[in-house]
């Protein structure tokens, strides 16, 4: 059984994603704030729970802050920062979003 660690989104990360997404869904089906936590949000939580130590470093020789660069199921592409609290949990501190197709 692999060690899964808590992960929880920081304030900061909240306020990214409702800069880069609405309350409702674009008018090209771009997702909402409630599509992506439901959907990205969990893999993302997944991600960073089972596999923080093998993301790659966001920082060199800073193994407390790790990236996680990935495509998503409603999203092109996006990247989330976490950071090892002191607690031994995992913080999401930033993310940002590709929601470009084309």
């Amino acid at each position: 059984m692999t060690d899964r660690r808590e992960v929880r989104a920081t304030y900061g990360f909240f306020e990214d994603l409702d800069r880069q997404l609405s309350p409702e869904r674009g008018p090209n089906g771009e997702p909402s704030t409630a599509d992506f936590q439901t959907i990205e949000l969990l893999r993302i939580v997944d991600r960073f729970a089972e596999q923080f130590d093998d993301l790659p470093e966001l920082i060199p020789d800073r193994p407390d802050y790790r990236v996680l660069i990935s495509s998503g199921v409603l999203v092109r592409a996006l990247s989330v920062v976490g950071q090892l609290a002191p607690d031994g949990a995992i913080e999401l501190v930033s993310i940002d979003i590709d929601l470009d197709w084309d």
